[in-house]
């Protein structure tokens, strides 16, 4: 910033006004002097002599009061009840305020950016309220569903008659239904410490390949069971400076859901390369697809794509892998096409260009 501008942005009150008051002052002064020497060359009367200077600086006192009032009404007490006024509205819950600027952005003095950084922090603070809106919307809905068929399925168990076999099935469904229920307690736990900082990734260099071979292999018998193909064209080895105990949680996130959406006969595809500055994982499969719009919101919380595979899920999987993914100045990318298959792509620095890096 210039300092013409630093200047301008530092006072409502420019030295140009003072000095205006001081010419008036001046011209003031000496339009007295002329009324004295007129007064005093027609020898008026002692009382005109006293009321005419009275009357005149009157008038004078006047007028410069009515005007040094206009201007801190104009210049800072209107906008300062404005300010007021929209403060109140936002403590009341109201985040659609919105103060506009008192001047055009090339004339922004201090109080215009007080309204911008005013009108910024509603914008951003209705952002969380939305957030947290929906959020609780989300959480209430996924910890009610699995409750529901808890209470459902225990209630179909206290009927009298029940054949071995009901009773085997109800139990697997309440199982089913407390895991869920406390993956999604344990995931919601996760991501909120991971975005609160209150998990810190303990960086240290591992060999990634090693770690994508036992997460590929803990899915054996998923692909064995569903009669999926599994490729995997990974290098021997590909060391990487990263926290090994939160990228395992990427893999096996991208991996289950690789899984889960291949019909069975078709095929689950990992590959890894790297080279001077990245190593590159990706995850491809050839299932349902996802659409254009299900991408823009793929990363959201609790979001699913395809709500024929919402009991397999609670959507927070991706969200975590991408906060993950952030902590290590790793980036995520998904390519999809509907029919066809998804592939999901990692880039994560290598430890010659990940000294030094910051927590987003």
């Amino acid at each position: 910033m210039s300092a013409p501008q630093k200047r301008r942005r530092e006072s409502r009150f420019p030295g140009s006004l003072f000095a205006l008051y001081f010419v008036t002052l001046l011209l003031m002064s000496g339009i007295h002097m002329g009324l004295v020497t007129l007064i005093n060359e027609n020898h008026w009367p002692t009382a005109v002599q006293i009321l005419i200077p009275v009357f005149y600086w009157g008038l004078v006192a006047g007028a410069l009061t009515l005007f040094t009032r206009y201007k801190i009404v104009k210049t800072y007490d209107q906008p300062m009840k404005e300010l007021a006024k929209a403060a109140k509205k936002v403590a009341h819950g109201d985040f659609s305020v919105y103060i506009p600027p008192l001047h055009t952005t090339n004339r922004h003095d201090y109080l215009d950016q007080m309204f911008l950084d005013f009108n910024k922090m509603v914008a951003e603070l209705g952002s969380i309220e939305t957030m947290r809106t929906d959020f609780i919307a989300n959480v209430s809905h996924e910890i009610k569903t699995p409750l529901a068929a808890i209470q459902n399925y225990t209630q179909l168990l206290r009927r009298p008659g029940l054949t071995k076999e009901e009773q085997e099935n109800y139990i697997s469904a309440i199982l089913s239904s407390t895991r869920r229920l406390s993956s999604l307690v344990t995931n919601i736990l996760k991501l909120n410490k991971l975005e609160s900082q209150q998990i810190v990734p303990h960086d240290e260099p591992y060999d990634l390949c090693a770690q994508l071979s036992e997460c590929a292999m803990s899915f054996e018998s998923v692909w064995e069971e569903k009669g999926i193909e599994f490729e995997a064209d990974i290098e021997d080895r590909a060391t990487i400076y990263g926290d090994a105990s939160l990228l395992e949680l990427v893999w096996n996130n991208l991996l289950s859901n690789a899984f889960k959406f291949t019909e069975p006969g078709g095929t689950v595809t990992l590959y890894q390369t790297s080279d001077e500055t990245h190593v590159t994982v990706s995850v491809s499969d050839t299932g349902c697809g996802i659409s254009k719009e299900a991408q823009r919101h793929i990363f959201d919380k609790f979001y699913q794509g395809d709500t024929s595979h919402a009991t397999e899920g609670n959507g927070l999987g991706l969200a975590l892998a991408l906060r993950v993914l952030q902590l290590m100045n790793a980036t995520i990318q998904v390519d999809s096409l509907e029919g066809q298959g998804t592939t999901f792509t990692v880039k994560i620095p290598t430890d010659q260009t990940n000294e030094g890096k910051q927590m987003t």
